[in-house]
């Protein structure tokens, strides 16, 4: 019987995402219509539609593609799968940069899947950084409430002239508002879209306890339904003031009255709750790193006493880990919420 408020947290969570998750209506490209190879050509293998592509990462390279414009502001989207199995040390990476074209004065905003060892769960990390900024590091870090490797879910970024929201499944799991306070902290310059599978053995698990492993090669991440909804320019020029300038003004405005731009009651709060179930880590938290919260940190009460100084969460809040002390019913209300979970996922996401 004691197990029933918990399931019921999570009938009532499933159903907040489920009520903010109805697709964006977006049109999707075909990846010669939007994309280049950037790097491990023979581990980068479209479709003969053209509609998805994989990525593979073997003993000899990884593998990658990019954008064929920059973009001023946008909404970019692709339905990921990651792979299974082992995976320690792996990075798969969904992301918006133009340090390519911007060396010391990049922008980059960044989705980073981290692989992990058998049995344990894929962690996703958000990040941002403006005008080089990379001594000031955003990072947020989470688990997901589905498996990713098992099945497609869709990432998406937006960033606007205003605010900058991440999305998974149409659920936003963090969003920035732009403020006088962030100075040219805040993304300003036409950026690219990158995918990317590469080795991060030196960081990404434990940090670098556990390595890629390759007798389990390749690994294998896939990209479809890929999304580039916002205004192509040369950055160049648009740096220059040239015409691209005024073509823009009208795609940013379409980008902001889009329904994907606004964070409706029901979004934000699933986004609360995904927040105080599955992020283990956040810098605003961090005062450690940053004493002073940066400008852009809006510390919600809630959500700050999870965290210890560090900005690492004190006890996870999942079904995982509670009922510590009764061992036999703790599993058996694990075993019920992940059931709920991926049958709510299968409807609701």
């Amino acid at each position: 019987m004691a197990r029933f408020p918990l399931l019921s947290s999570f009938f009532c969570l499933i159903s907040i995402f489920a009520a903010s998750a109805l697709a964006f209506n977006v049109s999707t490209i075909t990846f010669d219509e939007g994309y280049s190879p950037l790097f491990g050509d023979g581990n980068l293998v479209p479709s003969s539609d053209g509609k998805s592509v994989r990525l593979l990462l073997d003993r000899f390279t990884g593998s990658g593609f990019i954008s064929s414009d920059y973009y001023n502001h946008g909404l970019f989207s692709a339905s990921i799968k990651l792979p299974s199995d082992y995976t320690a040390g792996i990075v798969v990476a969904f992301y918006t940069s133009n340090g390519d074209m911007f060396e010391k004065t990049h922008d980059e905003l960044d989705f980073e899947f981290l692989g992990n060892i058998r049995g344990k769960k894929w962690r996703l990390q958000t990040n941002m950084y403006g005008n080089g900024s990379i001594n000031r590091g955003r990072e947020e870090r989470y688990t997901l409430w589905f498996d990713p490797s098992q099945e497609f879910h869709r990432y998406t970024i937006l960033w606007t002239q205003t605010k900058i929201i991440f999305y998974v499944d149409e659920v936003p799991i963090r969003e920035m508002v732009r403020n006088e306070a962030m100075g040219s902290d805040y993304p300003s310059k036409p950026m690219s879209l990158y995918a990317t599978i590469w080795d991060g053995s030196s960081w990404a698990t434990a940090g670098g306890r556990y390595k890629v492993a390759y007798k389990y090669a390749p690994f294998v991440s896939e990209f479809h339904n890929l999304t580039l909804h916002g205004c192509p320019v040369d950055p160049i020029q648009f740096l220059q003031r040239f015409s691209d300038v005024d073509v823009c003004q009208a795609k940013t405005a379409e980008l902001d009255a889009a329904d994907f731009a606004v964070i409706t009651p029901e979004r934000r709060a699933a986004m609360r709750k995904f927040r105080q179930q599955y992020m283990t880590y956040s810098y605003c938290y961090d005062t450690v790193r940053y004493p002073v919260p940066p400008p852009e940190c809006v510390l919600i009460p809630s959500e700050q006493k999870r965290f210890k100084e560090t900005g690492r969460v004190i006890k996870f809040s999942g079904a995982a880990h509670r009922r510590r002390h009764r061992p036999s019913k703790r599993s058996r209300t694990r075993s019920g919420s992940n059931n709920i979970i991926n049958a709510g996922n299968t409807s609701a996401m």
